[in-house]
């Protein structure tokens, strides 16, 4: 790897610049006046989301090779030679959004000549290459990941930790919650609670472990690694706890924080309502005071646990006057867990579950609110208005943690793939030896790798107290894309087999599609990067 260094830095300042070009570029169609115009960079779309595709690839790029200069041997040294050559090339070329969208550095109005250097680097993407990557790999089947992390030893014993009871409690067991749509276990809910999972990052005074987010990011991605469901509950207690943390009294942290982290009480978010979507500041549910408590009413949809959870982060329009962000306040919302029979006992609110590809583990729920009391000690902060301040203070966690979640399934489908890979003989040798499944197995260890550092790199910056909204919403962004291409390469390793239920990889597939929809779909996280970038 250390004759890839000088050049790479070389590289990456030229890329750099690049970027520079690409948001200047940017800025003129969208800021004629020196003002974001929101009317033109809605026009200029396409344009836009092409700048923060650019941008991920170049601060991955640079995470990428940082990580190189951590780390020794074989595996390593590929996965940073093709990684930076085929990032590269998709810079010059063209970058997936999607299936059909690319990102190009023409929608900018831009072209660029790749120097001597930046070509050597893009050569290093070899088949030769690939083909001794895949070889590699395959000899270390049984790793939990492919190729050094670049973490401390604290964070490495805590993944071995998580990876060995995940392999022992989620693995065997999650292929079958998922056929059967069934609720994770509350057993193995007892078991995360007793390992600490809940009150990871909530600090010791409030009963926690105050660890940190990369903490988190390590325990996230192996737990998904087994089941996202397993993986995603953690999150609920995460964005709660934040919540508090960020926007609470004194007193609520003191009676809601050591509940949460010894997972006493298990919470779940109410946030979005039919046809609002991501416009959160268009929602309609509304609290009306009633002496000095709440009543509220209205709708809120895919709610996650929803039924057997016992407070809810809630969010309402408190002034009536309001249609947008400046009218919504954020309560803990308590209710009484429900059974099979009757999953929404508390008065007031109803519920019915949406049925779902994937994700199923927690399931999903339509919630209706008639009257539905909340008292006032349990208004976030004790004041009005500040719901949607509170909530975005939560953004930078949660998409570092959807991140890690995104991690964790890709990792799964590569073993998976792999797996299958080796062990299906076809024409007399193992699917593995033929070229493009060589490359697909590569690519995706390549993949992962490159978005998993990025997330390690959103979680340093979050822990030491700096601004990482663009790097979370980048890491999210990456990760979620990361983990789809893997799910789907992985079944298409699987050919025929890999469409039938009985086989893990079609369940992975459908967990790996919700995660470029949730916590911000895409296009949202790339609109919110660009309008950053433009600052």
């Amino acid at each position: 790897m250390k004759d890839l260094q000088p050049r790479a830095e070389t590289v990456l300042s030229e890329i750099d610049a690049l970027l520079t070009r690409a948001t200047a570029a940017l800025r003129d169609l969208t800021a004629p006046s020196g003002r974001v115009e929101p009317a033109a960079l809605e026009r200029h779309q396409h344009a836009a989301h092409a700048l923060s595709w650019l941008a991920t690839y170049v601060e991955a790029l640079k995470q990428l090779h940082a990580w190189s200069t951590r780390v020794e041997g074989p595996i390593e040294a590929l996965i940073a030679r093709i990684g930076m050559g085929e990032y590269l090339t998709q810079i010059a070329g063209g970058i997936p959004m999607s299936q059909t969208e690319f990102a190009r550095l023409s929608d900018l109005g831009l072209d660029w000549q790749p120097s001597e250097d930046a070509r050597a680097l893009m050569a290093g993407n070899s088949a030769e290459a690939r083909a001794e990557l895949a070889a590699l790999i395959a000899d270390n089947r049984g790793a939990a990941t492919f190729g050094a992390s670049g973490l401390d030893e604290d964070l490495e014993m805590i993944r071995d930790q998580f990876r060995r009871w995940t392999e022992d409690k989620v693995t065997p067991h999650a292929h079958g919650w998922h056929l059967r749509d069934e609720l994770i276990p509350m057993a193995i809910i007892e078991e995360l609670a007793e390992l600490g999972v809940f009150g990871l990052t909530i600090p010791e005074e409030f009963g926690g472990l105050g660890m940190s987010k990369a903490a988190m990011v390590v325990v996230s991605e192996e737990l998904s690694r087994g089941y996202i469901g397993v993986g995603s509950l953690g999150t609920r207690s995460e964005i709660a706890a934040e919540l508090i943390l960020c926007g609470g009294t004194e007193a609520q942290k003191a009676q809601w924080l050591p509940r949460l982290a010894s997972g006493e009480t298990l919470p779940t978010a109410v946030f979005t309502e039919p046809n609002t979507g991501s416009d959160l500041g268009a929602l309609r549910t509304r609290a009306v005071p009633e002496g000095d408590d709440w009543r509220i009413t209205g709708n809120k949809t895919w709610i996650t646990h929803a039924a057997r959870t016992h407070v809810m982060t809630l969010l309402a329009r408190t002034e009536p006057g309001t249609d947008d962000y400046r009218g919504l306040s954020m309560f803990l919302a308590e209710k009484t867990p429900g059974t099979d029979a009757d999953p929404f006992p508390t008065q007031g609110m109803t519920g019915g579950e949406i049925e779902v590809l994937g994700y199923r583990g927690m399931k999903e729920y339509e919630l209706a609110f008639d009257g539905f009391a909340v008292s006032g000690a349990n208004l976030l902060g004790g004041v009005t208005g500040q719901g949607f301040k509170q909530l975005m203070q939560t953004f930078e966690s949660a998409r570092i943690q959807t991140a890690a979640r995104a991690i964790g399934v890709a990792q799964n489908a590569l073993e998976l793939g792999l797996a299958y890979a080796l062990d299906r003989k076809q024409f007399g040798k193992p699917l593995a030896a033929f070229p493009r499944v060589a490359d697909k197995l590569a690519l995706m260890a390549v993949e992962i790798t490159i978005a998993r550092q990025l997330t390690y790199f959103s979680a340093w910056e979050k822990d030491h107290g700096h601004r990482c909204d663009v790097q979370a919403g980048m890491a999210k962004l990456l990760g979620a894309r990361v983990a789809w291409s893997a799910a789907d390469n992985a079944l298409q390793i699987h050919g025929g087999n890999g469409f039938a239920l009985e086989y893990q990889i079609s369940r992975v597939l459908c967990d790996a599609r919700i995660l470029n929809i949730f916590e911000g779909a895409a296009e949202i996280q790339a609109q919110v990067i660009a309008r950053r970038l433009l600052e």
